[in-house]
Formats: structure tokens, C-alpha cells, sequence
């Protein structure tokens, strides 16, 4: 129930995993958390990879920066938004799920704000844009702590498609970005307010442009969606808890595991996602890339949303093994459409393997972040031999939720390692293909950790009667 003193949205009464209080009200009040949550994430997003367009339409306006430093514009978002998760993983049971999830989607109206302003002259030197680039991570940031938050409101059961929910939905922020984008510059219908167009010249064909929409269209829908979590959301009062009592998961090897494997799925989601449309361009400049470069990030987002109930049913360790294989098969065919076994580079063979690519790494956020409760709750028993089940679960629980959030940090650093690996190899070779060995190489050691941890018979999720306290019961 809602405490008074407190306020009227802190729920003081927070039982998920008891069915008649979650049937009568635990249910109806996590998804009204839960959709309020998504479009805060979704802009989130939107906001942190707004770079992978812009940078390719700066060079058509006017700046002259190099190809090495445009693909530094699009890692650096990445950089900072993987760290800034770092601390962001710990704040919700700090502060508050509605504070937080308030303050950081408002902190988005700096960068969006920024680069409206900047893009609109070709004076503004390179130091303005690697500035404005690192704050673009304030929206890296916001997925850790979103994440936590929806962890804390539903039960085990139903833990994984909320998840996969709250971030695939998020995650299809890109997908919107890298379709509106395109739109809203062409557009001059507040010109008086965001300012006069620029000139773009593209194989020798001229037209006007306003690329300060890229930043400035956000900040309606960021002030509404502001108002509606400080509105329309809770604080949990159990989930409460200091930074130095969730700091004991830095001593959990399974925290560092996780990181590893969510480098491999969330990492390269974001990665390719930050890099996919310059290295269309680069890599195939007849073709227009920007009208193709959300349908990437669409997959993956899309592919998290839908298939959370497949790892809840089945297990996110079995569904994580075949992840890292497709992933590796994707890898060998984005290596083929690009000449590097003999054959003529292929612009469709190479968008249909991202394609793939992008499908996979979406089923593969969604099944590692499934399994993090799954192992947090099998380990208890050992971590806390003398603990009654009520004490083991609420510590699982607030252990998965840092987790979850420490882990999305460090995958997050593929944001900006991938972008930075293809920009490296083009500049060294001329081709994507040394990025392309060395991704190849990663998936396949993930394949290897997920196996020997989590996957086969004898690990902790299989062997014991603990790991049978785990599995979704058949419905």
C-alpha cells in the first residue's frame, strides 16, 4: 500500500511473488510502471545514438572532418554512456525509481539542445562535437537504471518478458531515431524558431536542409515523457538499499561472466547500431544508406521485445549457446559479402547478414538478462548457507537488479569498441575485414564461457535440486 508520510507513490507493500496480491494489485501497478518506463527508454536511446546520422550529413553541410574522426563521433557516445552506467546501475535503489527515471530523461535536453545549436555552423570546431558526442551517453546511462527499476516490480516468472519488454521497446528508440532523422531534416515548417537551413551538396546535387532537427525534435517528446514518470510512477520502498550493500556483486564472479556474454549480445547491438549506416556509406557510396539504417536496429530492438518468453520458457543458457553461434555464422557472412573469401562485394548479401546479425543480438539481450536472476537465486543457498528462503530471495533480488545494471555498463562498451574497430581496419587496410576476424573470434569464446558456465549438464543451473527452483513452471 502507499505510505502517506512518504508520499502517495511509494509503495510500502511490495509483494510480487505472492499470486493473490500481484493477480488483485501487484500486476496492474508494474505495468503502469513498465509502459511509463519504455518511451523514457526509448528516447533514451534515441538521443544517445543520434550521432550514427548526423555524422553523415556533416561532411555534406560543410565540416571537413576526416572519416577517422566521424567514426570517433560515433564511438564516443557509446564511451561515455557505458560508463555513466556504471553509476546510473546503483541510483534507483538509491533514490528512487520515479526521481531518477525524472532527472535522467530530463538530463537528455542538454545534447538534443546542443546539437541543434551546433550543427548549424560550419565554424564549430571538432572539440564542440567530441563534447557534445560524450553527452549523447547521458542516454547510454538511462538503460542501467531503467532496467533495475522494472527488475524490482515483477516476480520470477514473468521477470524475463518485462525485461525484454522495457528494452526492446527502448532499444527501438534507434530504430525510430534513424527513421525520423532522415525526415524531420528535410522539413523547415518551424524554421523561424530552429533556424535557417544549410546547403547540401550530395553527387553534385544540392538541397536544403535542417540538420538542427535531429536534436531539436526531441525535446517535446523528452519534457512529456518527463512528466509523465514523475506523475505516473512508484518507488518501491524495499528496494531501498545503500551503494556499499549492492556493491558486494563487484565480488560475485557470475557478475563478471554476465559482463562478458552482454559485451557479446547488448555490445554488439549498440555497436553495430552506431556504426551500421557510416560503414554503409563507407563501404557502398552509391547506395543512399540512411533510408536502410533503422531497419537494423528495428530487428534487434523487436527481436528482444518478442522473444523474452523464449528464454523464460526454455532457459536463457540454452537460448544464449545458440546466440553466440548465429552471431559467429553472421560474422562469416558479413566477411563473404564484402570480398574477403574471393567473391564480389554484394550490398544486399552485406545488409542481409546485418540483418541477421542485428536478429540475433536482440534474442541475445533478452536471454542473458534472463538468466541473471535465474543464477543470482541458484547461488544463494551457498552464498548465504544459514539464511531462511525469505532473506535468500530479497538478497537475489537486489543483487540481480545491480547486476543487471553493472552488466548492461560493460556491454555497453561494444558501443563504442565496434564503431572504433571497423573505423581502425578501414584506415589500416582499406576494408572491414580485421573488425571482422576479431568479432568473430569474441563470439566464439562466448560460445565457450556460456558452455562451460551456465550450459552444460554440470553447471549450476543444471546440477542440484536448486537449478529446478528456476525454471518457468509449465503454464
Amino acid at each position: 500500500m502507499s505510505s502517506a508520510k512518504p508520499g502517495r507513490h511509494v509503495l510500502t507493500d511490495w509483494r510480487p511473488e505472492d499470486p493473490a496480491f500481484w493477480d488483485s494489485r501487484g500486476k496492474a501497478l508494474a505495468a503502469r510502471n513498465l509502459w511509463i518506463s519504455i518511451p523514457n527508454l526509448l528516447l533514451a536511446f534515441s538521443v544517445w545514438m543520434v550521432w550514427s546520422m548526423v555524422v553523415a550529413k556533416l561532411k555534406l553541410i560543410g565540416f571537413s572532418f576526416t572519416t577517422d574522426q566521424l567514426f570517433w563521433l560515433t564511438a564516443l557516445p557509446a564511451l561515455s554512456g557505458a560508463t555513466l552506467r556504471i553509476f546510473y546501475s546503483f541510483l534507483v535503489p538509491i533514490l528512487g525509481g520515479r526521481l531518477w527515471t525524472t532527472l535522467s530523461t530530463l538530463s537528455l535536453l542538454v545534447p538534443a539542445i546542443g546539437i541543434g545549436l551546433a550543427v548549424q555552423n560550419p565554424a564549430t570546431p571538432y572539440w564542440t562535437f567530441v563534447l557534445l558526442a560524450l553527452l549523447c551517453g547521458f542516454g547510454g546511462g538511462n538503460f542501467a537504471s531503467s532496467m533495475s527499476n522494472i527488475s524490482f516490480f515483477y516476480p520470477k516468472k514473468e521477470k524475463g518478458n518485462a525485461l525484454a519488454l522495457n528494452a526492446g521497446f527502448g532499444n527501438l528508440g534507434v530504430s525510430v531515431m534513424q527513421f525520423l532523422v532522415p525526415v524531420v531534416i528535410t522539413l523547415g515548417l518551424f524554421a523561424p524558431v530552429i533556424g535557417a537551413p544549410q546547403i547540401a551538396v550530395e553527387n553534385g546535387v544540392r538541397s536544403e536542409i535542417w540538420l538542427q532537427n535531429a536534436g531539436f525534435v526531441w525535446v517535446p517528446f523528452i519534457i512529456a515523457s518527463a512528466v509523465a514518470a514523475w506523475f505516473g510512477m512508484n518507488d518501491i520502498a524495499s528496494a531501498k538499499a545503500s551503494f556499499s550493500s549492492q556493491a558486494v556483486v563487484f565480488k560475485r564472479k557470475h557478475n563478471w561472466v554476465m559482463c562478458w556474454l552482454y559485451v557479446g549480445t547488448f555490445g554488439s547491438f549498440i555497436g553495430f547500431s552506431a556504426a551500421f549506416p557510416l560503414l554503409m556509406k563507407t563501404l557502398f557510396p552509391e547506395v543512399n544508406a540512411l533510408q536502410f539504417a533503422f531497419l537494423g536496429p528495428l530487428v534487434g530492438a523487436g527481436s528482444r521485445a518478442l522473444t523474452g518468453w523464449v528464454s523464460d520458457k526454455w532457459g536463457g543458457e540454452h537460448v544464449t549457446h545458440y546466440v553466440f553461434l548465429a552471431l559467429s555464422l553472421g560474422v562469416l557472412a558479413v566477411l563473404h559479402s564484402v570480398g574477403a573469401f574471393g567473391a564480389e562485394p554484394s550490398f544486399a548479401f552485406f545488409f542481409a547478414s546485418f540483418m541477421w546479425l542485428f536478429a540475433w543480438t536482440g534474442i541475445g539481450n533478452a536471454s542473458t538478462f534472463q538468466m541473471i536472476p535465474a543464477i543470482m537465486r541458484s547461488d544463494m543457498p551457498r552464498l548465504m548457507p544459514a539464511a531462511d528462503p525469505a532473506a535468500r530471495l530479497k538478497a537475489a533480488e537486489m543483487e540481480s537488479a545491480a547486476i543487471v545494471g553493472f552488466s548492461s555498463a560493460i556491454g555497453a562498451y561494444g558501443g563504442f569498441f565496434i564503431p572504433k574497430a571497423f573505423g581502425d581496419s578501414l584506415k589500416a587496410t582499406g576494408g572491414p575485414e580485421t573488425a571482422l576476424f576479431i568479432f568473430l573470434a569474441f563470439y566464439l569464446s562466448c560460445v565457450a564461457v556460456n558452455w562451460i558456465f551456465y550450459g552444460r549438464k554440470a553447471s549450476m543451473l543444471h546440477a542440484g535440486a536448486q537449478s529446478t527452483a528456476f525454471k518457468v513452471p509449465a503454464e
